[in-house]
């Protein structure tokens, strides 16, 4: 053990001072890796295993984080693309508002009458806001229809479409007059009592004659899509095509007509005169 000691010493000795067996010792580091390999294998495996799991579990995480941010975004820009579609159809109203002489509301539809025979909406605008029953209602393209009650903060209107409603035209072309009938949602309107040579022809643009006070003069109410000349009888069967969207408009324009806030400011004045006679 003391021979075996004094040289262990001397070759530490050598080896630190001389290196002298910098070579030895790389040919039994080659021949020991291996040996290690095999050694260190079960920890590499078990790291390698926890690593593994562990990356997995992030991953899953990170997926159904990306899953839910996915469902919100997909939310958002569905509600963006509905807005973007609202701000569309408002600038077009705003934009056929501009084009009217006379002064409008704007209007959005509540609720659809589920009666298929009455053919009427529910407009967020009543009395609180000025509305009255006969004022005519338009959206972006043309004429839908006039309002027929009001509540404090709501009103009904009664649509083209209903087979009771009747608006009184005048053909664009020629100045032709005549009334327009509703035939149900989703038929064509149709134009009564006029004669068989009477002058009106399929693409006529029908708009509102003024007669009956309710719809001022000149706003689109269809166009012309068939003129029929049945045997047999007096009158010409014409269809026409309403130039409101009724099915699809969910904002309207209510027409405040010039005449009628003349009247009410004339009334006003005239009683607020007799209220000073007094």
């Amino acid at each position: 053990m003391l021979l075996a000691l004094i040289a262990s010493t001397i070759l530490f000795f050598l080896d630190t001072r001389f290196n002298s067996f910098a070579a030895v010792r790389s040919n039994l580091a080659a021949v020991v890796y291996p040996i290690q390999v095999v050694a260190s294998l079960p920890t590499d495996i078990a790291e390698w295993f926890d690593d593994f799991f562990e990356d997995r579990h992030l991953l899953q995480e990170r997926n159904a984080a990306l899953e839910v941010a996915n469902l919100l975004n997909s939310q958002r820009l569905q509600k963006y693309q509905n807005l973007e579609r609202e701000n569309m159809r408002l600038r077009e109203l705003l934009g056929s508002s501009f084009r009217l002489r006379d002064r409008v509301k704007v209007a959005e539809i509540l609720m659809v009458d589920l009666d298929p025979f009455s053919q009427q909406v529910v407009i967020n605008k009543g009395e609180q806001n000025g509305i009255f029953i006969g004022q005519a209602v338009l959206d972006a393209t043309g004429v839908m229809g006039q309002v027929v009650s009001t509540s404090a903060f709501s009103s009904h209107v009664v649509l083209l479409t209903n087979p009771n409603h009747a608006v009184p035209i005048q053909v664009s072309r020629n100045g032709l007059r005549a009334i327009v009938k509703g035939r149900g949602l989703g038929e064509l309107l149709e134009v009564d009592y006029l004669p068989h040579n009477a002058d009106i022809r399929k693409g006529d643009l029908l708009v509102t004659s003024g007669l009956g006070g309710r719809f001022p003069t000149g706003y689109p109410v269809g166009t012309v899509e068939s003129v029929n000349y049945p045997q047999g009888k007096a009158f010409v069967e014409i269809r026409v095509k309403s130039a409101a969207h009724i099915a699809i408009s969910r904002e309207v324009l209510l027409v405040l007509n010039t005449k009628m806030i003349s009247a009410d400011n004339s009334d006003s004045v005239n009683k607020s005169e007799a209220s000073a006679n007094e």
